[in-house]
C-alpha cells in the first residue's frame, strides 16, 4: 500500500512543475502578445476560439472568460468546423487557435479556409516553428520545459500554461476596455455578484401602502398596530410636513417594556429613535447590507432628497433577494 507521504510528494511535485511552467510564461511575452491584444480590440465581430482534445477544453474556458469580461466570444470545435460550423465565422471575427504541438491535424486543416475568409488568426502553441505558429498574425508562446505527468504524455503543465495565457489576454483586454464590476455583473445577472452589483434599494424596498409610517403625535398603541400591520418590525415617524424625524422598532419596544407607559396617550415621539440611519433608493442593495451590518440594525428607512420616507427595507428583504 502506498504511504500517505508518497501521495503528498507526488502532489507537491505536480504543483511545483506547473508553477514553474506558469512562471516561465512571463519570459515568453513579447510584441506578439501586444499584437494579439490589438487584433482583438480592433475586432468588430466575435473572438472564435478553437482547439482539439485537452486544448479544446481549455479553449472553451478561455472563450467563456472572454465573453464574461467584455470580449464577445464562443468556442468552435475544429472537427465540426470542417463539416459546416465554419459558417459560424464571419467577416470581422478573430480566431484564437490552441495547439501545443502547433500541428494538430484538425486545426491545421482549417488554415487554408481561414485564409480564404480573411480573418486574423492568433495562435497559442508550444512550438514557435510550427505550421500553425508561422501561419498566424500573432503567436503566443506557451512552450514548457516538462509536463507534470511523469510519463510526459498527459497534457498537464501545457494546458495550465495555455489557460493562464488565456487569462492574461482576457485581463489585459478587460483593463484596456475599462470594463467595470458593474459591466461584469450585467454578464452574470443570475449570480450572487450580479445581485450585489445590480440590485438597488428601490428594487427591494416596501413603498406606498406597504411603507409603515406614523406622525409624531401618534400614540404608542396605534404605532404598534402600524408595525404589526406592515410586518417590517419598524415604522417611520414623520412631522407635520412629512419629513422623517425618527424610527420606532421592535427593539425600541422591548426597551420600553419596563416602563409604566400609557399605551393610548403616550406619543411615539417620546419613544422613537431620532436622527436614525437612512438610505437613498438609488443606492445598491449591497450598500444597505453594509450599513445594517456596520450599525448592527435590521432595518432602514429609505428617504428622498427632502428626507421624506419613500420606502422601508429590512434584512429579510436582502436575504430573500440573495444579496446576503
Amino acid at each position: 500500500m502506498i504511504r500517505t507521504e508518497a501521495f503528498i510528494q507526488s502532489a507537491l511535485r505536480t504543483i511545483e512543475v506547473e508553477s514553474n511552467a506558469v512562471r516561465d510564461l512571463g519570459n515568453s511575452l513579447d510584441s506578439s502578445f501586444s499584437r494579439a491584444c490589438q487584433l482583438i480590440l480592433d475586432c468588430t465581430g466575435r473572438v472564435i476560439v478553437t482547439g482539439m482534445g485537452k486544448s479544446g477544453h481549455i479553449g472553451k474556458k478561455i472563450a467563456s472568460t472572454f465573453a464574461s469580461t467584455g470580449t464577445p466570444s464562443f468556442f468552435v470545435h475544429p472537427g465540426e468546423a470542417s463539416h459546416g460550423d465554419l459558417g459560424m465565422i464571419t467577416d470581422g471575427d478573430v480566431i484564437v487557435a490552441l495547439s501545443n504541438s502547433g500541428k494538430t491535424t484538425e486545426v491545421v486543416t482549417l488554415l487554408p479556409l481561414i485564409k480564404r475568409l480573411g480573418v486574423p488568426l492568433i495562435s497559442m502553441t508550444g512550438n514557435p516553428d510550427s505550421v500553425l505558429s508561422k501561419f498566424s498574425e500573432a503567436n503566443l508562446d506557451i512552450s514548457i520545459k516538462e509536463e507534470a505527468c511523469p510519463l510526459g504524455l498527459a497534457p498537464t503543465s501545457s494546458t495550465t500554461a495555455a489557460l493562464v495565457m488565456g487569462d492574461a489576454l482576457a485581463i489585459a483586454l478587460l483593463e484596456a476596455r475599462g470594463f467595470s464590476a458593474e459591466d461584469f455583473a450585467f454578464s452574470h445577472p443570475g449570480g450572487a455578484l450580479g445581485r450585489k452589483l445590480l440590485l438597488k434599494v428601490k428594487d427591494l424596498m416596501h413603498e406606498g401602502d406597504l411603507l409603515p409610517s406614523v406622525t409624531e403625535s401618534t400614540s404608542l398603541k396605534d404605532s404598534l398596530i402600524e408595525i404589526s400591520n406592515k410586518r417590517l418590525g419598524m415604522t417611520a415617524v414623520v412631522n407635520q410636513q412629512g419629513i422623517l424625524t425618527g424610527i420606532f422598532t421592535d427593539g425600541d419596544l422591548r426597551r420600553t417594556l419596563d416602563q409604566d407607559l400609557d399605551l393610548k396617550n403616550t406619543p411615539i415621539s417620546k419613544l422613537m429613535t431620532g436622527n436614525c440611519t437612512v438610505i437613498f433608493p438609488q443606492l445598491l442593495a449591497a450598500e444597505a447590507l453594509h450599513i445594517m451590518e456596520e450599525k448592527r440594525i435590521n432595518g432602514l428607512i429609505v428617504v428622498d432628497d427632502n428626507h421624506r420616507p419613500v420606502g422601508a427595507l429590512n434584512m429579510h428583504d436582502l436575504l430573500r433577494a440573495g444579496v446576503i
